[in-house]
């Protein structure tokens, strides 16, 4: 795991690149690499790849990056890990290729040069990267399916410039800090911006399963060699398909152990996590490391009970931690830089400390849960929307357009109560012929942004978040026009939240303790059997995550699979009662981003009151509006963060 950095000067375009400009860029990420730092800059200056190391695979110095093929033709720089890299390279040597290390960064440049950029489609793995094809004069770049790893990038005045985090970007003298309004008002949907928006003007993100191919003239041509849609497989039984997710996941959680540095699990006490461990410690003839952490004054919060348990039964080496609000403040100048721009999911806080617990503890690499609920169907919140649609929405869609249309007008304006926005939204969506379902974390609905943004947002009638959903959808319909509600639901997580919210946090958070984590449930041949199970076997009797859990019975106690899930998070909705609400109120109302008259901030201090004296619970919303201030104060004022 690493940074990469680099920039690409189109033909005649600007000055040549220098050595001082990519080193200053390339060390804005020194704790996504620690171990090593390397440089590329061509004679004639067109291009520079810089690249910040953590060691893993290989960790001596014929892993240095930036790494070129044997005739310094083809060089890379590359950020995260390839699991069948060994496998590719008996094929590569038996070619003729020749290497000089052990690292998976040098299969990539072989298969490079055996594929060209159809070298995507045999990887597997987390990954973004960048080619530099002296013969051809190109430079080819490429993020991994499921979005692990970020992948940024801006056209500027004849150059590309990219990187693994936008910080290295902005340290270009080219960029200027400038805010987004239209990524801004997607972020108050869905608490990120996702792609390819970033609250940076002129800065992107590549979306998740993309490549690129820029050319001599440097236009970006973007292809998608990847997409999470599969035909559902009636065949498959019940008992045909536990047989292949347990298969799948003993694989999958050997493949990210590899690794030439200690390695463990973050283990909250759920099915996921306790999984990871059980599967490990099968694998392993020494003690699995596990981490987990809780809250100092919030115990009901806490999952300790059940990571204990698990951290018994398997005879892990376990650590715990536990925080308090003023851990959470003290957090936050480190969580507004390393994050970039805002990604307002509180699990953040806790994130960076379980990180940190185990890069005290000299713990390298770690595995992760994320992905199973979204690919399995494991939250309740998914169930809730479902008995929605099949309880009312469908029958109330059979209405005429006019009348639904008629019904919405009828509707209150400006509700303050949340359960009456809600209703009164799905009112609006059925009005507007949208879908009825976004995605699972939306803190602002778009009547809720009535109230909250300010007379000064420019352009806010031209802006409509439905429409990052339904380019999604319609893409869904075009391929798999028999798509169910159920998987329209999972395929829309997986291109939103999932990638840029949930692990977005991941890569940021744990990067920012030099610590890698991997994701098993987002092996390759996991997810396109998961998407190609019938939804009857996801959600079966009420029953959430139903084929998973059968898959992992007897492997985890059935107390740990059958409780009533809990989720990661963190207690701010009963901390904004105590100090944390006075530090969130004067974040806020006390920004510069105020100057721009971009939100309502009479509306805003109802909310900031109401939450504090525990009226109502807005502080979902709340939070997404304290990590854009603090964010705009720190990376457009330039102002320190307190």
């Amino acid at each position: 795991m690493c940074g990469i950095v680099g920039i690409f000067r189109f033909s005649g375009a600007g000055d040549p690149i220098t050595p001082e400009l990519i080193g200053r860029m390339r060390d804005t990420m020194t704790h996504r690499g620690p171990d090593d730092a390397g440089l590329y800059v061509s004679e004639d200056g067109r291009i520079g790849l810089g690249h910040r190391r953590l060691s893993i695979i290989d960790l001596s110095p014929a892993g240095h990056q930036p790494m070129s093929n044997e005739d310094g033709t083809i060089w890379i720089t590359f950020n995260g890990e390839i699991y069948n890299h060994e496998k590719i390279r008996e094929r590569l040597l038996k070619a003729g290729h020749k290497y000089k290390s052990r690292s998976d960064t040098e299969t990539i440049i072989h298969l490079y040069e055996e594929t060209g950029p159809d070298c995507v489609n045999e990887l597997e793995g987390m990954f973004a990267f960048c080619i530099w094809d002296q013969n051809k004069k190109r430079v080819f770049l490429a993020r991994d399916r499921m979005g692990k790893k970020p992948l940024y990038y801006s056209v500027q005045n004849g150059l590309f410039i990219f990187a693994s985090e936008i910080k290295a970007i902005l340290e270009h003298p080219e960029i200027k800090r400038e805010l987004d309004p239209e990524a801004f008002y997607h972020y108050l949907s869905f608490a990120t911006t996702p792609a390819p928006w970033t609250l940076f003007k002129g800065i992107k993100k590549m979306a998740c399963g993309y490549s690129m191919v820029l050319g001599e003239d440097g236009t970006p041509k973007l292809s998608r060699y990847w997409d999470a849609i599969f035909p559902t497989r009636d065949d498959l039984t019940e008992t045909g398909c536990i047989e292949s997710i347990r298969d799948i996941l003993m694989k999958s959680v050997e493949k990210r152990m590899m690794s030439d540095v200690p390695f463990g699990v973050f283990l909250s006490g759920g099915i996921d996590s306790s999984t990871n461990v059980a599967l490990m410690a099968k694998l392993m003839n020494q003690p699995v490391r596990t981490f987990s952490v809780g809250f100092v004054d919030q115990p009901h919060m806490n999952e300790f009970q059940y990571a204990s348990q698990v951290a018994k039964e398997f005879k892990t080496d376990h650590h715990e931690i536990l925080i308090d609000q003023k851990d959470l403040m003290e957090y936050v100048p480190s969580l507004i830089y390393h994050q970039d721009e805002p990604i307002a999911d509180w699990v953040c806080v806790p994130l960076y400390f379980v990180s940190k617990l185990a890069r005290d503890n000299n713990t390298i690499v770690v595995q992760i849960g994320e992905g199973s609920d979204e690919i399995f169907f494991g939250y309740k919140g998914y169930q809730i929307i479902l008995d929605v649609f099949n309880r009312y929405w469908k029958p109330y869609m059979h209405m005429p357009g006019f009348l639904r249309k008629a019904l919405y007008g009828l509707m209150s304006p400006g509700l303050l109560q949340r359960k009456e926005l809600v209703k009164e939204d799905i009112l609006r969506r059925a009005a507007k012929d949208q879908a009825l379902f976004w995605g699972g974390a939306i803190p602002h609905l778009e009547n809720q942004k009535k109230n909250v943004l300010g007379a000064g947002f420019p352009g806010a009638e031209n802006f409509d978040s439905y429409n990052v959903v339904a380019e999604h959808l319609d893409h869904l319909k075009k391929v798999k026009p028999n798509a169910d509600f159920v998987e329209q639901m999972i395929y829309l997580e997986l291109k939103i939240r999932l990638p840029e919210l949930l692990l977005m946090r991941v890569d940021k958070i744990v990067m920012s303790t030099s610590v890698e984590g991997r994701a098993p449930y987002l092996d390759q041949d996991l997810v396109e059997l998961a998407m190609s199970i019938p939804s009857s076997l996801k959600l079966k009797g009420g029953e959430t995550k139903h084929i998973l859990k059968k898959a992992v019975e007897g492997i985890i106690p059935d107390n740990i699979i059958y409780r009533e899930k809990q989720g990661f998070g963190a207690p701010v909705k009963e901390w904004f009662t105590e100090e944390l609400g006075g530090y969130i109120t004067e974040g806020i109302l006390k920004s510069d981003f105020r100057k721009l008259g971009w939100l309502n901030y009479p509306k805003v201090d109802e909310q900031l009151k109401s939450q504090r004296e525990d009226k109502s619970d807005q502080s979902f919303s709340l939070w997404t509006l304290f990590n854009i201030s603090k964010w705009y104060d720190y990376w457009i004022e330039k102002k320190p963060i307190s």
